[in-house]
């Protein structure tokens, strides 16, 4: 984690795939469709506040100041308060769940080939892509917070749940 925050000579792409790996981490390990959605104006009183597309359960987060320092690289190319915050929704058809569901599939993959490069330039053996971000969330948080804590910050409807990904997060880490 260290590493991939303290990496320098990244190019434009692995700039921007690292910062929405990180968006990701640092916001309890958000899906990338959700982050790829998240707009202006969904950030109210230093909390980002989004419906989750896979449950559709409210969650609101507090941003932390890693999180505002990334927001504060793509206030440049807001034009209003609807804007999605990252790029690659920004010419979709919101209205087509088809077109949405087609960029974040192109988006993800083109993060996914950036963060290998990033891995090889921080010298990470492991395998990096967006929904890694999750696991290394679970994987710093899970002895830190308590399972009933970490099943609210991942809107998980079952205890059991959580902890069967918290589980598999360990035995994927070791």
């Amino acid at each position: 984690m260290k590493k991939i925050e303290r990496l320098e000579n990244l190019t434009y792409q692995e700039n921007h795939a690292r910062n929405v790996w990180l968006f990701s981490f640092y916001n309890v390990g958000m899906r990338v469709g959700d982050v790829l959605n998240i707009k202006w104006s969904d950030i109210v009183d230093n909390r980002i506040m989004y419906k989750m597309s896979k449950n559709s359960k409210n969650l609101s987060i507090e941003i932390k100041d890693k999180v505002k320092n990334i927001l504060e690289q793509f206030k440049k190319d807001k034009q209003n308060n609807t804007d999605f915050i990252f790029p690659e929704f920004k010419k979709a058809n919101i209205n087509s769940k088809e077109d949405l569901l087609r960029k974040k599939k192109t988006a993800n993959k083109k993060f996914n080939k950036y963060l290998s490069r990033i891995a090889n330039k921080a010298e990470i053996d492991k395998k990096i892509t967006m929904h890694i971000s999750r696991h290394t969330f679970g994987n710093i948080s899970g002895d830190k917070i308590p399972i009933q804590m970490l099943q609210k910050l991942y809107r998980h409807s079952n205890i059991s749940i959580t902890i069967n990904f918290q589980t598999r997060r360990t035995k994927n880490c070791q």
